[in-house]
């Protein structure tokens, strides 16, 4: 469905209320950029509003099915590139990924909204408020969108931040608890995070370097600050999947230290049963010719005989650190 759309000229928003289509041939005829805002479109809803604008079938496809990577692509007269958006529930502690596909042209962007995390709450309030910015055209509009998204990045880097450190703070100090798991459901949710972040350097790189010929020269400086928070949050995210390989590796050696203890603990206490056994299975076998059976001192002598080895062996094992 379309949630808003507007035509802009010299940075201001026009109240001329028409149809996209007259729009369009407005802003080609008198100057300016229309921009038109879609969330979950339908095939036949997209179908029909990508008639006025003449989007590549291509582009269509990708705007319609979603799941796309982090890209920039060029066709004939328009720009089309895909980010991944990313939001963290801290009630579930995990990431949840949307993507956002934009459309630009000499006099339109289309911005098309997949899923949850979308940033683009107060990116159109807060360009009309600048004129200035947004006078520099439709690309200004994309590094709006592209700046926000990737402060999103920002601020779901520090929640998993948040987690790795009281994860790794468990595994230092609670020396009874298990975080394996903990451990590789981080993992597996920065994992989700980096493939939202990683594949969106080059296609930024590209704004920020590479298309000075449709790109205002204005905007490149803006371009190449973008590209320096996304590589801060490409870091952090490398940082703490390195500080969770390291936490897992400390966890996966706590555990084998802790069965290798509970393993002496057990070889201890079969070891002290297993002096008592022998004599009481010695003695127990019922042969007529046992001469100790009738020693006066003979029931009282074993008894002692098990309890000395049996106490010898406690005490061994429990300097020892065994029990």
């Amino acid at each position: 469905m379309i949630v808003d759309y507007a035509l802009y000229q010299d940075g201001r928003r026009s109240h001329r209320d028409a149809p996209i289509s007259d729009l369009i041939a407005f802003a080609q005829q008198e100057g300016g950029f229309i921009w038109v805002g879609v969330s979950e479109p339908t095939t036949e809803e997209f179908e029909k509003l990508s008639a006025d604008f003449k989007f590549h079938p291509l582009a269509i496809e990708d705007a319609v099915m979603a799941k796309q990577r982090a890209k920039l692509e060029m066709y004939e007269g328009m720009t089309f590139a895909v980010l991944r958006t990313t939001f963290y529930e801290e009630s579930a502690s995990q990431v949840t990924t949307g993507e956002i596909l934009a459309f630009i042209g000499e006099h339109y962007i289309v911005i098309v909204r997949h899923g949850e995390g979308s940033p683009l709450t107060g990116v159109r309030n807060r360009l009309e408020q600048s004129p200035q910015q947004l006078a520099r055209g439709p690309y200004a509009v994309l590094h709006a969108i592209v700046d926000s998204v990737i402060n999103t990045y920002i601020a779901v880097a520090g929640e998993l931040e948040k987690d790795v450190i009281e994860v790794e703070q468990s595994v230092f100090s609670d020396r009874k608890a298990y975080n394996s798991e903990k451990i590789y459901f981080l993992k597996r949710e920065l994992l989700e995070f980096s493939h939202a972040i990683h594949p969106l350097l080059l296609p930024l790189q590209r704004l920020a370097v590479d298309f000075n010929d449709i790109v205002p020269d204005a905007l490149s400086p803006f371009f190449r600050d973008t590209l320096d928070h996304l590589n801060s949050a490409v870091d952090i995210a490398i940082g703490l999947d390195n500080l969770l390989t390291s936490a897992l590796t400390a966890d996966l050696a706590h555990v084998q230290v802790q069965q290798n203890a509970d393993m002496r603990k057990i070889t201890s206490w079969v070891a002290l049963a297993a002096t008592p056994t022998m004599l009481g299975g010695i003695y127990g076998m019922n042969f007529e010719h046992m001469p100790e059976l009738q020693w006066t001192f003979g029931y009282p002598l074993v008894l002692g005989v098990m309890a000395i080895v049996t106490s010898a062996l406690y005490y061994k094992f429990k300097k020892s650190g065994w029990l």
